[in-house]
């Protein structure tokens, strides 16, 4: 009994917030996370959050000390949300509400605006107060990542109708005209007394301005890069899904100065915690995003070359030529992992495959028809990148690309998935770093062959010796990833530090389709293992076989279903022209749809006839850069578009075509928009 009583007094330990449930208003790098009701709640991810730190923990609307009861919440875009709720205390006597308040919540970048309209029906003049409690503590983002809790701010100004906080280098600003406000203690409530007559309304405001000097990113100055696309398809999930997730995409952009001061625009990893560069997530976003520009995709390169390595310190990662992982003002703690505690420097490398991504995403922008000149400026730094391959990249010089954590502090797995558990055997041991990662190789592979193919267009050497060590590679690949189960062969995704095959089958497979490191039996299989009942959920492809002893619906990177990893697949399908895009092509689509066009970073890989909708994983990022692009790159996928060297696009949709009639309008780049016409039977035609 008296050690049950010491149990229950223990102290739970801090744990990372869940988010899945929670209502988002955006427009980066300025975030406001509420309950679905409006209100923000002291505890977990709630608050207002600007440039990696929260600014307020506290924004609780009341009329007359009460908490209104909600009744509807909608947001036609994401930079917006209206809160509907009844003080059921006041208006008429009887059943009918005849009193609501209605809280409209809108961001742009460094600032918040509320909006408090209470409007009244009631036979008699209604007198009543608004009140608003506010409390800051200029939290750290990791630290509430973490769970941490943090002390509130003391506000200056309280008294009058303007409160300020400031720390280190954030200054926030509140303004509520009219109001009086008072300290609480450990907040401040701002008060507005107000009568609404008999078929009027009343509104009061909030200004919340939101200054992060010095910080290394910030709002870009331009207007979004890509024009408005349409769809119109008898299938009714495609049109909703891809409008929304554009509008996301819109709202994640962000800049920070690269060559010359220059602000050059990228899309943030994710809200909440990553809204700022990363290499990979950039990168391969820029590159789903294709179809609609290729401006973003050579501001995000020249970002990244801006920033590429040129000095070899274990600290940071750092190598010549390779390609960032993140960039913050200040650290960035992980808490602890593999018995070590992780913290990444405010510039970090940490990451194998950025720099062959960089390369592929380079060539990519150039085919689908960026200019020459922009193009010719970045080869230099495709040479550093191939050269960091074969110098860097392959550390043991055995003709693969492997990494290690040689700081002790940094991320042990450095591929996409970068969890401390991600790389498994089959029978649910983690392997051990140095890791040589199978979709990596692929990455290598393709960015090697390509990036001599452009170093030849353009006049400049090297292609020759990169297309020699591609197929050195590629043949070391064929020797050494090919396992085998029960059911048959598969490449293993990684090779140990003992260069052993880490037999477990994965969806990094799928990575390898469309690079060309694979022969045509390869794809093959690969196609085959991917929509198997133990990887495809119905939903999209587990992160991890089923069929693995470490598998678990909801582990982050080990049987789970991401949405950029399934739209990755899908696209190397299409690109193999297999028979497997379709049904890989309906899950994805059927999982966008069931998270209304705002997929999450990942959800949980429960069978579809199991499970008719995806659960959430409630820990994910929503929205996050690269699912919001999986809605693009899936359109792409189905509708097989490809540049046709010339400026113009190609398109071959996917058999059997089941979206009946189909038209999407806007496709393309610069200023040559293109209408993509699929018929019933899957003809497609590209409209000028």
């Amino acid at each position: 009994m008296d050690l049950q009583m010491d149990l229950d007094a223990a102290p739970e330990a801090p744990q990372q917030p869940w988010l899945h449930d929670l209502a988002l208003t955006l427009a980066a790098p300025t975030q406001v996370w509420s309950a679905a009701d409006g209100q923000v709640r002291a505890g977990g991810l709630a608050g207002v959050h600007h440039a990696d730190r929260r600014v307020l923990c506290l924004l609780l609307a009341e009329i007359d000390g009460r908490e209104p009861t909600p009744v509807a919440a909608h947001s036609l875009t994401g930079d917006t949300h209206t809160f509907v709720s009844v003080p059921r205390h006041l208006g008429d006597p009887g059943p009918d509400p005849t009193v609501r308040l209605v809280r409209r919540r809108d961001v742009e970048p460094g600032l918040v605006r509320e909006s408090y309209v209470v409007s009244s029906t009631a036979a008699e003049p209604v007198a009543c107060t608004i009140g608003l409690r506010v409390a800051a503590d200029l939290a750290p983002m990791d630290g509430v990542k973490s769970g941490a809790s943090y002390d509130t701010v003391p506000a200056e100004g309280v008294g009058g109708s303007v409160l300020s906080w400031e720390r280190d280098s954030l200054r926030a600003v509140l303004r509520v005209p009219g109001a009086h406000t008072r300290d609480e203690g450990d907040h401040v409530l701002a008060i507005w007394h107000v009568v609404v007559p008999p078929g009027e309304q009343v509104t009061h405001e909030l200004l919340l301005t939101l200054d992060a000097a010095g910080a290394v990113v910030s709002a870009p100055r331009r207007e979004v890069g890509w024009s408005a696309v349409s769809v119109d398809s008898a299938d009714r999930r495609l049109g909703p899904v891809l409008h929304r997730s554009l509008d996301d995409l819109r709202l994640l952009r962000l800049a920070a100065p690269g060559a010359g001061g220059v602000d050059e625009e990228f899309v943030g990893a994710g809200a909440p915690w990553f809204l700022t560069l990363f290499g990979r997530d950039s990168l391969w976003t820029a590159r789903m995003l294709l179809p609609v520009t290729t401006d973003l995709a050579m501001s995000t390169l020249r970002l990244l070359a801006h920033h590429q390595g040129a000095r070899t310190d274990d600290v940071t990662a750092e190598e010549p030529g390779k390609i960032l992982h993140e960039v913050r003002s200040s650290g960035f703690s992980l808490g602890e992992d593999d018995g070590a505690d992780r913290h990444l420097p405010p510039v970090y490398y940490g990451t194998i495959d950025a720099t062959p991504l960089w390369a592929l995403t380079l060539h990519d922008a150039w085919r689908w028809g960026a200019p020459d000149e922009e193009v010719e400026v970045l080869l230099p730094a495709l040479e550093r990148a191939l050269a960091w391959q074969a110098e860097h990249g392959d550390a043991d010089g055995d003709g693969l690309l492997e990494y290690v954590d040689r700081s002790g502090h940094g991320l042990s797995n450095q591929g996409w998935k970068d969890s401390g558990d991600a790389v498994r055997r089959s029978d649910g041991s983690r392997a051990t770093s140095p890791l040589a990662l199978a979709e990596v190789q692929g990455y290598a592979y393709a960015a090697a062959v390509r990036g001599a193919d452009m170093l030849e267009t353009f006049g400049r050497p090297g292609a020759d010796r990169w297309r020699e060590w591609a197929a050195g590679l590629r043949e070391e690949f064929g020797k050494r990833f090919w396992a085998e189960d029960a059911v048959g062969p598969f490449p293993a995704i990684a090779l140990d530090r003992d260069k052993r095959p880490v037999v477990s089958l994965t969806s990094n497979i799928g990575h390898l389709l469309g690079t060309g490191i694979l022969d045509p039996d390869g794809v093959d299989v690969v196609s085959r293992r991917l929509v198997g009942h133990d990887m495809l959920s119905g939903f999209g492809i587990r992160t991890l076989s089923t069929q693995a002893a470490g598998y678990s619906p909801t582990g982050y990177h080990v049987g789970s279903v991401w949405p950029h990893d399934t739209a990755i697949c899908l696209a190397g399908l299409a690109a193999e022209g297999r028979p497997e895009t379709a049904p890989v092509a309906e899950a994805l689509l059927a999982a966008l749809t069931a998270f209304d066009g705002r997929p999450p970073e990942l959800f949980a890989g429960d069978a579809r006839s199991a499970q008719p909708v995806p659960l959430p994983y409630p820990a994910a990022c929503r929205p996050q850069a690269w699912s919001a692009a999986s809605s693009v790159s899936l359109v792409s996928s189905l509708l097989g578009l490809r540049p046709d060297g010339s400026g113009g696009l190609l398109a071959a949709p996917v058999r059997p075509w089941s979206f009946g009639e189909t038209r999407i309008s806007g496709l393309g780049t610069h200023g040559r928009r293109v209408d993509v016409e699929v018929s019933v039977d899957g003809v497609g035609t590209v409209r000028a």
